[in-house]
């Protein structure tokens, strides 16, 4: 097949097949590789010559940027953005590309499964009657999700699924977002609350946030001392949302009930980390986001953004939409011959 379109790189993914990305590609007449880089460095070499990379979990800088002056478009595998110098990549004329609703249904069943787990103390029963144990007493008291509290940090798409899940669950939801003014609005039919009164009430309290300078650690000691003692905190959007130091310490204390965490600050989480050492604490590995529908959407409509981007359209999916036809990388000359 004779390649006359952009090279594209795959720097680093763990996925354990890129056939969707190739059909998009080869069609594309596109040139795509996949180059496993585990450091900055080998990364800069490995992409020296593309016009675009695909990124699971690299950190694009400034610096990367400028070491690629090929470099127009750079697309991410997920929603967030947080590991992409996206004001360095703007400045350059660099597009940044995420697919931002890809894991909806995926991610809020996800959330609603871990709170389950979680208030229900299933794995810790689970582990308990493979020993041959049957000790109620470990996870007393037990309750209904009707007549409880679900409260819903951050009420974008999954929020919103994940509120209307909980609700069907017989759930009372409450959510709160940063971008809205509490109880002057509701989030379609659910009450908004400010974020003190969510922690005060909520039983369970389930974040879907993107990690910027306001979220970090939006959820730390103070907030972990102001939740219920019977409630249990979800976390299925960043780890550096919550501050995981003052979480070990509420659980260790008994302020909060339990946890259910699928993201991590440090990633993949480091083998004997406090977290793991508590029986009302259910963790995953970061796989909310993963069926095998979204799976392949994330893939297809990641190196579609890129490809669009590089042909001089506008892609379905942009962060900085203000980079497009500017005078710059993103020029059409720029296409690879």
């Amino acid at each position: 097949m004779t390649v006359t379109g952009p090279r594209i790189v795959i720097t680093e993914c763990d996925h354990d097949s890129f056939a969707a990305e190739h059909d998009i590609a080869d069609a594309a007449g596109a040139a795509l590789v996949l180059r496993q880089s585990r450091t900055s460095a080998e990364l800069v070499t490995h992409a020296a010559d593309a016009d675009a990379i695909l990124v699971q979990y690299a950190e694009i800088t400034a610096e990367v940027m400028d070491s690629l002056p090929r470099l127009r478009v750079v697309g991410r595998y997920g929603v967030g953005v947080d590991s992409v110098d996206v004001a360095a990549a703007t400045a350059r004329g660099i597009a940044v590309c995420n697919v931002p609703d890809y894991g909806t249904e995926s991610v809020s069943d996800h959330a609603i499964g871990l709170a389950l787990a979680a208030a229900r103390g299933i794995p810790r029963l689970d582990r308990g009657l493979r020993a041959g144990a049957f000790d109620l007493a470990a996870v007393r008291p037990l309750f209904q999700t009707r007549g409880r509290v679900f409260g819903v940090i951050g009420m974008g798409l999954i929020g919103t699924a994940t509120a209307r899940k909980a609700a069907g669950l017989g759930y009372e939801v409450i959510g709160y977002d940063i971008a809205a003014t509490p109880g002057a609005e509701s989030f379609h039919g659910f009450a908004s609350v400010g974020l003190d009164e969510l922690l005060e009430r909520a039983q369970v309290v389930s974040l879907h946030t993107p990690l910027t300078e306001v979220t970090r650690h939006l959820i730390g000691a103070a907030q972990l001392d102001a939740m219920r003692s019977d409630a249990i905190l979800v976390n299925t959007s960043r780890g550096g949302v919550v501050d995981v130091d003052a979480l070990v310490e509420a659980l260790r204390t008994g302020s909060i009930l339990g946890a259910a965490i699928d993201v991590h600050e440090t990633e993949p989480l480091p083998p004997g980390h406090p977290l793991t050492t508590f029986d009302s604490v259910v963790l995953t590995p970061h796989l909310a986001w993963y069926t095998e529908e979204s799976y392949d959407e994330l893939k297809r409509r990641t190196i579609a953004n890129v490809l669009d981007v590089c042909a001089g359209r506008a892609p379905r999916d942009i962060v900085n939409p203000e980079v497009l036809g500017a005078p710059g990388r993103n020029s059409t000359s720029g296409v690879a011959a």
